[in-house]
């Protein structure tokens, strides 16, 4: 039995992709936010982010209230990850496969038409 392209990309995946998503995703961000999380990422804020991030999951459950929405359930997954490692493979196959529809349906950054 060999293995499909769809399975090698799961074998690929690696926490260490998730943290460098992260770092990569955050350094993009205004310089307030991006302190902001920073500052939460400090190892010694773990009681802070888990609690941030269990409200940024329950924002994101309630989406159809103002102000909340869909976007707080990868965020405070995202938060939640730095607490719990298994998480990191999933959200990284999971960043991974919306870049590939992305990608299918908008092209990719590199094309130029």
């Amino acid at each position: 039995m060999t293995a499909s392209p769809h399975d090698a990309s799961r074998q690929d995946c690696t926490a260490e992709d998730w943290d460098e998503r992260v770092t990569r995703l955050t350094e993009k961000l205004p310089d307030r936010i991006r302190r902001g999380i920073e500052w939460l990422r400090v190892p010694s804020r773990r009681w802070l982010r888990i609690g941030a991030a269990i409200l940024f999951i329950l924002g994101g459950i309630f989406s159809i209230l103002p102000v909340l929405g869909l976007w707080m359930l990868p965020v405070g997954l995202a938060l939640l990850s730095q607490d719990v490692p298994f998480l990191k493979i999933p959200l990284e196959r999971a960043a991974r496969w919306c870049e590939r529809i992305w990608n299918r349906w908008f092209g990719s950054r590199n094309e130029k038409s």
